[in-house]
């Protein structure tokens, strides 16, 4: 079953990835007429749409085989919940797109989906047992309502950047260009991740590390990745690159400084790539995307960014608030107590509902509206990737 369901997985990785080049081209083409007054665009999108439904069937497959597999919902590890979180944005998009039946939106959300998929299969695919903490149904409630919650959200953020691109003035550098370059760079490091990820697993690297681990033992620590940055007063009982540095003291969570290292390349990573594709482009890759976006409807892309806040917000409130708090009383006691992951899922809280405020009573729309859904998406990463890889807390386990 586990094979199959990495079989299903790899069809809808890439059935999506054809879905964005024919969105792409249904954006991108020539808007001529069909003798029944369509135009070429409107029947292209359709066929995307067709094609990201029979994807989306392909990776709900993987998930229920996964399921049975694993004999529990599939969303325990960080391999399970970043697929299902992208499953989630697809179904975001699906309905959206049964809404509005707009194209531009598929434009940037398959292929962030894809980039989500891609950065998903670096982590371990193996199927184990539950852990004590997470036997509790409170997993199927409190992580698939997040997950779903995180996914409409996040299809708020694909509008909201669709609406910048084709908005911001490119003419001549500004702040609003740069920071829409920053976000090409961090879709440039996640691309780099999974690329030199892939790469040194191809090659069987490893670096091994004496170290005290976060329980205060003795260990041995694997890198899958030359070390840059060591574990903090570790030892090092193999031959390979480095250590260049050691990780910060505070740096002890599981295996943390190992993940530490692996963010280093993902940034130094990034950087190269990202100017690799300027070099290509011999233009800022936010300059480039514009010309795609030409014909992108703005006021539809701000309509569909607030609408897809206005049913995501109270959606993870629900799941990374309320089930979340429920769940903590029964396995640890206490309905709140400052965890990492505790305290970002409270920021991404507030940060919503400050949306919703300066939307709702400030008049915040258009271009201010999509740089805060913009931001949004970067704190859901930032929640997804560097909590869960580096900071230490009751959740590290995933």
């Amino acid at each position: 079953m586990v094979k199959i369901s990495s079989t299903l997985l790899l069809i809808a990785f890439i059935l999506y990835t054809l879905a964005t080049i024919i969105f792409t081209v249904s954006v991108t083409g020539k808007k001529f007429r069909q003798k029944d007054g369509e135009s070429a665009g409107k029947r292209i999108g359709r066929l995307g749409f067709v094609v990201t439904i029979i994807g989306f069937l392909s990776q709900i497959g993987y998930f229920f085989t996964r399921w049975s597999a694993d004999g529990h919902v599939p969303v325990s590890n960080l391999f399970e919940y970043t697929t299902f979180f992208s499953m989630m944005m697809i179904l975001a998009f699906i309905i959206i797109y049964i809404i509005y039946r707009n194209n531009g939106v598929g434009v940037l959300t398959l292929p962030i989906a894809v980039v989500v998929i891609a950065y998903a299969s670096v982590f371990p695919h193996e199927v184990e047992p539950l852990i004590p903490a997470l036997q509790s149904n409170w997993l199927k409630v409190h992580v698939t309502t997040v997950a779903l919650g995180e996914g409409i959200l996040s299809l708020s953020a694909a509008a909201g950047l669709v609406y910048l691109l084709r908005a911001v003035d490119q003419s001549k550098p500004s702040k609003r260009t740069f920071w829409l370059e920053f976000v090409m760079y961090s879709i440039a490091s996640t691309l780099a991740f999974v690329i030199i990820s892939f790469s040194f697993q191809a090659a069987h690297y490893n670096e091994k590390f004496k170290w005290i681990n976060e329980k205060g033992n003795e260990a041995v620590l694997v890198y899958h990745m030359p070390a840059i940055a060591g574990p903090y007063e570790g030892e090092k009982i193999s031959d390979g690159f480095g250590p260049l540095f050691p990780s910060p003291s505070w740096m002890n969570g599981v295996e943390a400084p190992r993940k530490f290292n692996t963010v280093i390349w993902a940034l130094v990573g990034g950087l190269i790539l990202y100017w690799i594709i300027r070099l290509i482009l011999r233009q800022r890759i936010s300059a480039a995307l514009q010309k795609i976006l030409m014909n992108v409807n703005l006021p539809l892309m701000d309509e569909i960014s607030y609408r897809s806040v206005a049913i995501g917000f109270p959606i993870f409130t629900l799941g990374g608030i309320v089930f979340a708090a429920i769940w903590a009383q029964q396995a640890w006691t206490r309905f709140w107590g400052w965890d990492p992951k505790e305290v970002w899922a409270l920021i991404t809280f507030l940060f919503y509902a400050a949306y919703l405020h300066f939307r709702l009573s400030r008049g915040w729309h258009g271009e201010k509206s999509a740089w805060l859904s913009v931001i949004g998406f970067v704190i859901i990463m930032f929640n997804l990737v560097f909590v869960n890889l580096v900071i230490a807390g009751l959740h590290s386990y995933a």
